[in-house]
């Protein structure tokens, strides 16, 4: 069951597109919303203490919070007009802060929904989309930068590896592909598999043994082309409305490490994608 959501608000650049997807996720599946927007004190180097006017400071931290505020007011009329169920937070601290206070809030909710980092906006979106991936231990839904329509679940694509952060991501997804028309599942091979081998198919017979409609396709990958071109390339040839994979990294010392898969889908997505890790 999909009943209780948690988004990142982004406190500046108005409209957000993760948010307007997040309604309309929580529209289809009866949801209740959470947002938190993070008013972001700068992190000064302790050589700087002292060299920095407090009016400076104080000034900053209250510009910080109006937009939070601002932020968060906007969230909840979009919310009330359309008829959803919400509540909003808002939180003053540094960007370390707000990405582990993320990743911890993450903890208590069904699912967390973040924006694609835009290359063309500064924000904070891809320390907390990591921090909600590595932190959480709950699946992370990452939407398009660009992304126009709200939820539609005609056709979706589930990469998958055998690895354990798919069958997490597959887990996970389990509330999206109930109402999935037609589920795909796609297996990368390499070139050099057993063609007597059937890569997929236990997954396959598992996901209908669910009342799902799934459709096996093992692509190779061309000659020089990596996983994400791969995946990337069906998601536009097969018209996907949204992907579901395992997300890769780690984290060490509070720094977030992505794996090239993931780093390569979230840079160049053009459709939601559900991950777990």
């Amino acid at each position: 069951m999909l009943r209780d959501i948690f988004i990142h608000l982004p406190v500046y650049g108005g409209p957000d597109a993760g948010v307007d997807y997040a309604l309309s996720v929580a529209r289809n599946f009866s949801a209740h919303i959470t947002g938190i927007a993070f008013a972001l004190e700068p992190q000064i180097p302790p050589s700087y203490y002292g060299t920095i006017p407090t009016e400076f400071l104080v000034e900053n931290r209250q510009q910080a919070e109006k937009a939070a505020a601002t932020a968060s007011n906007r969230f909840m009329e979009t919310a009330r007009l359309a008829g959803i169920p919400v509540e909003t937070r808002t939180a003053t601290l540094t960007i370390d802060g707000a990405a582990d206070a993320f990743g911890r809030l993450a903890r208590l909710f069904d699912i967390a929904v973040v924006t694609q980092p835009s290359p063309d906006r500064a924000g904070i979106e891809a320390t907390i989309l990591e921090a909600a991936l590595f932190e959480s231990g709950r699946a992370v839904l990452v939407v398009p930068y660009v992304q126009k329509e709200p939820l539609k679940l005609d056709r979706v694509l589930v990469a998958w590896d055998g690895s354990r952060a798919a069958t997490r991501a597959i887990a996970e997804a389990k509330p999206f592909l109930a109402k999935a028309k037609q589920v795909e599942i796609l297996v990368i091979e390499s070139g050099k598999t057993d063609p007597k081998a059937l890569p997929g198919a236990d997954l396959a017979r598992h996901l209908a043994r669910h009342n799902l409609k799934v459709e096996l396709r093992r692509v190779v990958a061309a000659p020089g082309q990596d996983v994400e071109s791969t995946i990337l390339n069906e998601i536009s040839d097969r018209d996907v409305d949204f992907v579901v994979m395992g997300g890769y990294g780690h984290s060490r010392l509070r720094e977030f490490v992505l794996g090239g898969v993931t780093r390569g889908m979230i840079s160049s997505m053009t459709a939601p994608v559900l991950m777990a890790h």
